[in-house]
């Protein structure tokens, strides 16, 4: 199978970008032909279309708290134990938890596996422009044709990019020939300067200025805020330090910096389920860790990363994550206010929905689970304070109510004295 097209191939992921490069393409037509800013309005868009799947992801989340407790008591109960019969019995309590709460044990994963696809087909849209803007893409049929139009041009061109080191690009070749879509991304990730080069190349020189032109009409399109998006920040670093341009090389580094900076505010405005729920005694859970661990050093891979892609792919990353951030902002709120009993209602009536089709007996919201609902909208006073409380109004109780001398055995035994007689008194009501 060979790749002659600028569009993604891979399965899924090629059927989702299609349908988003009918939007990306339709923004471009509608008269944003600044690559950069039609990449910005195609993000926001998507991450936009995408808030619904995020808020059912963060409720059950947030019911995920509430059960959770219970959850590790049953773990806690069979630690240790592999036989069959215990490990059945495991199963039907937890699944007896879940079907309290009316929630699906896969509950996050069904909106995970939506998202999944989206994500990566909106990374392939904007690396692939070309293959999925129309316009982008009719810009280079005229130097593609004079290339294609000279005897050996695929060894030329594959010359022309190790001469440059430019190891991010690939031609697809069949029958020792590069097609015309691969030739086209080849030209689409080209810097300014690697454009005048290739007009320079011997065999091109009969049509060197159509190399011109094209790179001419494509360079208002490709730049955003004086960078190149095409280039990579590496790249416009080192070759505007030998010209002395500190304003692109301040932009540049500029990049990979908010990558970082954005993704790591969105990781702080995302919900954790442990937050005001975890006891001194609960265990170290492992997925926290781990999750920790990865919300800390992914924003710091994402700025290295930036370094060496494309600038376009680092704008991508920066809007995506302002949007997000924009959106959890909204989302917390709206989640605050939510009342989970109300959630818990609503679950249960879905899922007893489904199962009067499948012909089986409604569930009922259990007063244990209406109780750990309470208990998490409403938290007590800490026990340490109720406790310091009750003490000093019992002994403020007993010294009043004593003639004794303070610390005497008369003293206390007039409190135990008292203390029988106010429990009597409480017996009687």
């Amino acid at each position: 199978m060979s790749v002659f097209l600028t569009k993604s191939t891979m399965p899924v992921i090629s059927w989702v970008a299609d349908l988003m490069g009918v939007l990306i393409n339709g923004i471009y037509n509608i008269g944003v032909t600044n690559i950069g800013l039609c990449i910005i309005l195609f993000t926001i868009i998507v991450n936009v279309l995408m808030t619904p799947l995020q808020i059912r992801q963060q409720k059950f989340s947030k019911l995920n708290a509430v059960m959770n407790p219970e959850l590790q008591k049953i773990q806690k109960k069979y630690q240790g134990k592999k036989d069959q019969a215990s490990m059945t019995k495991m199963q039907e309590e937890t699944s007896m938890v879940y079907q309290k709460y009316g929630v699906s044990p896969t509950g996050s994963c069904l909106q995970l596996f939506i998202q999944m696809p989206i994500l990566l087909s909106l990374y392939q849209v904007i690396y692939r422009i070309p293959g999925y803007i129309d316009g982008i893409k009719n810009i280079f049929t005229d130097v593609v044709s004079h290339i294609t139009g000279l005897s050996g041009y695929t060894k030329i061109l594959e010359d022309f990019l190790s001469a440059e080191k430019i190891n991010t690009v690939s031609l697809a070749v069949e029958n020792g020939k590069a097609s015309s879509n691969s030739i086209i991304d080849m030209l689409y990730k080209l810097s300014p300067s690697q454009w005048e080069k290739l007009a320079d190349v011997d065999k091109f020189s009969g049509f060197s200025d159509v190399i011109t032109q094209t790179a001419s009409n494509l360079s208002p399109m490709q730049n955003f805020l004086g960078l190149n998006i095409s280039d990579t920040p590496l790249t416009l670093i080192t070759y505007n330090f030998s010209v002395g341009n500190y304003l692109v090389i301040a932009g540049a580094i500029l990049i990979p910096f908010l990558a970082w900076l954005t993704q790591m505010l969105n990781v702080k405005l995302m919900p954790t389920a442990a937050n005001g729920n975890k006891r001194k005694d609960d265990e170290p859970n492992q997925m926290e860790s781990t999750m920790k661990n990865m919300n800390t050093i992914m924003p710091l891979f994402s700025a290295v990363m930036c370094f060496t892609f494309p600038v376009g792919i680092g704008i991508y990353w920066i809007a995506g994550s302002l949007v997000r951030s924009v959106q959890q902002l909204i989302i917390n709120k709206y989640m605050n206010k939510m009342d989970l009993d109300e959630l818990v209602k609503k679950n249960m009536e879905k899922a007893n929905k489904k199962r009067e089709k499948e012909g089986l007996p409604p569930q009922k919201i259990t007063h244990q689970a209406k109780m750990n609902v309470k208990n998490i909208e409403e938290p007590k006073k800490s026990d340490p304070e109720n406790k310091q409380e009750e003490v000093k109004k019992s002994t403020e109780y007993y010294q009043n109510n004593s003639n004794a001398k303070p610390g005497s055995i008369a003293s206390k035994a007039n409190m135990v004295a008292q203390f029988n007689e106010k429990n009597k008194k409480k017996n009687k009501k």
